[in-house]
């Protein structure tokens, strides 16, 4: 029985979000020790301002001599330090937004209450869930990091519980693809 072929998960983020292409070949090609420099930087453009995939970072070769384990956990590790780090700078930006209410304006003026919309949901879960809300909304593959970085960056005040929330959100999400893919292969 022959295997079918799987599509990467950069073409199907580029079948989605504008092309980034270039940077997403960029991580699915970093070597070595500087491919995790890649991977930090890569995660922290996603975190606060690049449309696209975080998961990608799991299939940079880097070649560290390391076991296939120990490479997926460090580059979790990296990953999701650098979206925290990024959180963190968007989490500066929602506020700062949130104060010139530059923002606020520009949506007001939209048919569609997107603001409205977009705040009672974010209200909502963090109400109910507050940062384990975030760190739960950062678990889900293939979702855009940034909405609910900024949606919570504008309700929350905790840069350190933001973080946190963040690195543990964007490395779950990362393990549960890592698990889904596995599983997935059990199966074909």
């Amino acid at each position: 029985m022959t295997l079918p072929a799987l599509v990467p998960l950069s073409d199907l983020a580029l079948g989605i979000y504008p092309d980034f292409s270039w940077l997403s070949s960029l991580v699915e090609t970093a070597t070595g020790w500087f491919g995790l420099v890649i991977i930090f930087v890569y995660s922290f453009l996603i975190a606060f301002a690049l449309p696209g995939v975080s998961e990608i970072v799991l299939f940079a070769p880097l070649n560290l001599g390391l076991s296939e384990t120990a490479k997926l956990a460090l580059i979790i590790l990296v990953s999701g330090t650098g979206k925290a780090a990024g959180s963190v700078f968007a989490f500066y930006i929602g506020h700062e937004t949130k104060e010139s209410g530059f923002v606020e304006r520009a949506l007001d003026r939209l048919p569609v209450d997107v603001m409205g919309w977009t705040e009672r949901r974010a209200i909502e879960i963090a109400q109910k869930w507050g940062y384990a809300g975030l760190a739960l909304a950062l678990c889900v593959p293939g979702f855009p990091d940034t909405l609910s970085i900024y949606a919570f960056a504008v309700l929350e005040d905790d840069y350190l519980k933001f973080a946190a929330a963040t690195f543990v959100g964007s490395a779950g999400r990362l393990i549960v693809t890592v698990v889904g893919i596995e599983a997935a292969l059990v199966f074909l």
